[in-house]
């Protein structure tokens, strides 16, 4: 499950075009702003994981991607594309000895915490149809009685934590994403599919080397609203992933904010107030901010972009509303993107401009290098590349690998998350249960607890669900040390408080009876675990349209999941 050495040439030729003796496969230096860049969903983490990652990218040039989540369950119409969110920004330790044995910051535990929410796209999978009616449960077509599944896209509101090193490096890297020395921001995410599973069809190879197979829409939320450089993977440039403090909102550690998802005439709206500073951000998955359909023509050679504006797929948010190409469940989520950041103990790491060296290939972690800290080290692996000095970090200056942990022994996979050691360890994410309903008064009947597990994890056999384990196993089949899980509060982060005494109202609006959720190790103040990693419950079989099949069908095992009334 390893990444090959060529596919950071291969995402390079599809970000910056093809190899020639007139321009080099990886960029020496800065290119221009205004210059075509894309991210390609074949090695960047920041993309969901599809159901036929071997079939698309190749068995060796894949690896998914481990993304703990908590999924909101209703049958109430309009849950499905209206919903509203109270979230706690993290804070991290002090950037004293920040390689201490033990220390941890919150862009080494997670590259992207995100809330999520299927979206319309009649060019993406299945293609078995041209119509999607928006914020409608028509769109519910179980796989099992019909390929007739309107095209589905999904949306990911990514927040970035601080101080490591900066974007657009994550946009031909594995890399980094962090916007500021000490400062959040956020991202509207859009992705679609290009195949046809009942054909057994992918987008034709020619826009593909330009757009990829799961397509990559990208913008980040803005004081205006207005997208710095289109989204799409045909027009972006590197002003598109390039922070700029003067548009996009820039969010405090220990900020509290309020998100809302909800569907306008223009394409589905992603909004953040930030109760502390009292500013506020939008972003809108409309053409007029550069979101497109990629248009599906698996035969020819055109790669040919149609204005459109995304809209919520469904009405309700039941368990029957999923996007059925990708390995997770849900429609409405929480999830956190672990297990990538590793320590690179040892000589420097080069510094190149994307973590790539002048041939296109990713930077390892040099030779004699350890990974892990403290007690913990042993020597470096397959999976220490895309890696960074410290000198490039913002703030924090650690030096380290980003690349997906396939070990399971990176950082993510220690006991070095939010436990109250606020002198080692960043604070809890935190966020109240998510509401809906035309005041956002309505709570969600059921949550989930689900892990992607089985999607990533070499020992489980997802045909059959064994050998699949909630604990993870490292290379040498031992379990991991530590995994991380959900659990509640009545007590939220407070050193922002004084911010909000002037904002009572919207305080208890989103704050709802005192029921936080958090993410983390057991932190002092939590009412309840929920059976810490036993939360994930069992093996969960999905079923998924065959590639190739006609419209027959496959069972899969992508998930560990557990679904309980809703706590909060």
């Amino acid at each position: 499950m390893l990444l090959a050495a060529t596919v950071a040439a291969v995402a390079l030729a599809a970000a910056w075009g093809p190899a020639s003796a007139s321009q080099p496969a990886a960029p020496r230096s800065a290119p221009a702003a205004s210059r075509h860049l894309s991210i390609s969903c074949e090695y960047s983490r920041l993309c969901p994981d599809i159901v036929d990652s071997a079939r698309v990218y190749g068995e060796d040039e894949y690896v998914g991607h481990d993304e703990p989540s908590l999924g909101f369950y209703s049958n109430r119409p309009g849950s499905g594309n209206r919903v509203r969110y109270g979230i706690t920004l993290p804070r991290d330790p002090t950037p004293a000895h920040p390689t201490a044995p033990g220390k941890s910051y919150n862009f080494e535990l997670h590259g992207a915490l995100w809330f999520g929410m299927a979206l319309c796209d009649t060019q993406s999978y299945p293609e078995q149809v041209s119509t999607c009616a928006p914020d409608s449960d028509s769109n519910i077509v179980d796989p099992a009685v019909s390929p007739n599944h309107p095209g589905t896209a999904f949306l990911e509101l990514q927040f970035y934590p601080p101080g490591w090193v900066p974007w657009p490096t994550w946009a031909v890297a594995v890399g980094a994403s962090t916007c500021s020395p000490t400062k959040w921001c956020a991202a509207m995410n859009v992705f679609s599919l290009l195949e046809d599973p009942v054909a057994g069809t992918l987008q034709n190879p020619t826009c593909a080397a330009k757009v990829g197979i799961e397509t990559f829409q990208f913008a980040f939320v803005t004081k205006s609203g207005k997208s710095q450089a289109p989204a799409n993977p045909l027009d972006s440039t590197l002003t598109t992933f390039t922070p700029d403090p003067k548009q996009d909102l820039f969010m405090n550690s220990g900020d509290r904010l309020q998100l809302s998802i909800h569907d306008t005439a223009n394409g589905v709206r992603t909004q953040i107030d930030d109760l502390s500073t009292h500013q506020s951000g939008s972003m809108t998955a409309s053409p007029a901010n550069g979101f497109v359909q990629i248009q599906y023509d698996p035969t020819g050679t055109s790669c040919k972009a149609i204005p459109y504006a995304f809209h919520p797929m469904y009405s309700t948010a039941s368990e029957q509303t999923r996007v059925i190409w990708a390995a997770h469940s849900y429609n409405v989520a929480f999830s956190d993107e672990i297990g990538h950041f590793q320590f690179c103990n040892g000589a420097k790491v080069p510094a190149t401009p994307f973590g790539l060296d002048s041939s296109g290939n990713p930077v390892t972690c040099p030779a004699g290098n350890t990974e892990g800290s403290g007690a913990n080290q042993k020597p470096t692996d397959a999976d220490d590349d895309f890696c960074f000095p410290a000198s490039e970090a913002l703030l924090y200056k650690v030096q380290g690998c980003t690349e997906t942990n396939t070990g399971f022994d990176g950082v993510s996979y220690t006991p070095v998350w939010p436990d109250g050691n606020t002198r080692l360890h960043p604070t809890p994410f935190q966020f109240t249960s998510a509401l809906t309903g035309r005041e956002y008064e309505q709570r969600y009947q059921r949550v989930a607890f689900e892990a992607d597990l089985p999607a990533v994890e070499p020992t489980c056999n997802r045909t059959t669900g064994s050998g699949c384990t909630l604990l993870p196993r490292t290379d040498s089949g031992t379990p991991a040390q530590f995994y991380p899980f959900f659990s509640t509060t009545n007590i939220r982060d407070r050193d922002r408080d004084e911010d909000l005494a002037r904002d009572r109202n919207r305080e208890r609006d989103t704050d709802r009876d005192g029921c936080i959720w958090q993410f983390g190790n057991h932190i002092p103040g939590s009412t309840r675990d929920f059976g810490r990693n036993a939360q994930y419950g069992s093996p969960l079989p999905l079923t998924y349209l065959a590639f190739g099949g006609g419209g027959s069908t496959i069972t899969r095992f992508n998930d560990f999941r557990k679904i309980i009334p809703n706590p909060c």
